[in-house]
């Protein structure tokens, strides 16, 4: 009976070890599964959040993208505007030079020709004088009339413009042309030398 009592006892003991044990399993099994879906989860937010940074970070280079697109699209204006202004300053200010020359020229000569023409009037004046005066002023207007004849000349050869200056026998054009070729200045030095009675020498020709 004591031997049964013992058995007894042993069979307790080893059945309370075997529960404790399951339990110890089970609390362990059950971490366990916890620390996997806690790392499981922590992992899905970590992909989840590179996700997000990528998508930030994709989304900041497109705009980027777009600002420095806008940025050189605008400079591109910009620039295109900035060289159409100057191209028409240039034009502006050739025009200018031309009209400004030829009045400046004929100031000259209108004023050249109220001088001698004094002289002539004047009453103190000796008769070689006048005669000098007389020949000069017949000389202004012989070469204003070639001037003339000759700009309009040269106009019909191609040219947008032109203004001549005599000074004794010495003659200077300047032609509004981009490219003045052996051709065209031949053209203008005939049309100067038989107007004008220039020699071929005597002829300087340029460009605006």
């Amino acid at each position: 009976m004591k031997f049964m009592k013992k058995n007894q006892v042993v069979i307790y003991v080893i059945a309370l070890m075997l529960i404790v044990a399951g339990y110890l399993n089970f609390t362990a099994d059950g971490d366990f599964r916890s620390a996997v879906q806690t790392a499981s989860s922590e992992e899905e937010l970590d992909k989840m959040a590179n996700i997000g940074d990528a998508q930030l970070v994709s989304s900041n280079v497109v705009s980027d993208d777009l600002d420095i697109s806008n940025t050189i699209s605008k400079s591109d204006i910009s620039e295109s505007e900035s060289l159409e202004t100057t191209s028409k300053d240039i034009q502006k200010n050739n025009d200018d030079y031309f009209s400004t020359s030829k009045l400046e020229r004929d100031t000259m000569y209108s004023q050249m020709l109220e001088t001698y023409e004094k002289i002539l009037n004047s009453n103190n004046s000796l008769e070689t004088q006048k005669q000098s005066a007389t020949e000069e002023i017949k000389k202004i207007n012989d070469t204003k009339n070639s001037i003339m004849i000759c700009e309009n000349l040269i106009k019909t050869k191609g040219f947008e413009d032109s203004v001549i200056f005599a000074n004794g026998d010495s003659v200077s054009i300047v032609v509004k042309d981009e490219q003045l070729t052996a051709e065209k200045v031949a053209q203008i030095q005939n049309i100067v030398s038989r107007e004008m009675g220039a020699k071929i020498e005597n002829i300087h020709i340029s460009s605006k």
